[in-house]
């Protein structure tokens, strides 16, 4: 019969693993404790590390519908469970690796899909979410500055036409009414020489 508290780690770190948005499995040994209280600062409040046994995690991890992990599960294992920016934190590991060799970045799961060391630390060459909210937000207030100047300008367009055709107008008046007067004008009628032969009978 398992254990109350393995029972319970084995429920928490399945719902870890079933409520990021990645999870970055690394390995810490030799590490000191003050060493990784610095990759916890460094990593913020989009990520929580972890250390935890590998047969719990394998298990988490089924549980939670993953599976492919155990080449990954060897050797001393923490977990990098991450909400909010993969990027950000895939890149904090990524250069905290760089200045502490014996951090070393195994592997980890996004979208249910088990990712190898290259493609985590892929990851970490994305931009952030900052970046590209950024890039998005000027892109947009570039567009809506194009859209005030077009709209801006339709009326003053609008304006020097009316002002033109008003030139026009004062110099040819036919540029405006010339086509209403015609209209008014009663049509000319040709009389054949029948109709005037028939009207003189008429007459007489």
């Amino acid at each position: 019969m398992a254990r109350p508290d393995k029972v319970a780690a084995v429920a928490e770190l399945k719902e870890k693993f079933s409520s990021a948005d990645a999870t970055v499995l690394t390995e810490y040994r030799g590490l000191s404790v003050s060493a990784l209280k610095d990759l916890r600062r460094s990593l913020g409040s989009d990520a929580t590390y972890a250390v935890a046994k590998n047969t719990l995690t394998r298990i988490a991890a089924r549980e939670a519908g993953i599976e492919g992990l155990d080449d990954q599960l060897v050797g001393p294992t923490a977990l990098a469970f991450i909400h909010g920016d993969v990027a950000s934190v895939a890149k904090g590991l990524k250069n905290f690796a760089k200045d502490n060799p014996l951090l070393v970045i195994k592997g980890g799961v996004m979208d249910g899909n088990v990712l190898d060391a290259d493609q985590v630390k892929k990851l970490a060459d994305l931009e952030s979410r900052e970046v590209l909210l950024a890039k998005l937000a000027g892109g947009l207030k570039a567009n809506l500055t194009k859209a005030a100047v077009v709209f801006n300008a339709l009326p003053s367009k609008a304006a020097r036409g009316l002002g033109a055709l008003q030139e026009k107008a004062a110099a040819d008046p036919s540029v405006i009414g010339g086509a209403g007067e015609a209209s008014d004008q009663e049509p000319k009628t040709t009389e054949t020489p029948e109709a005037s032969a028939a009207q003189d009978n008429t007459n007489e």
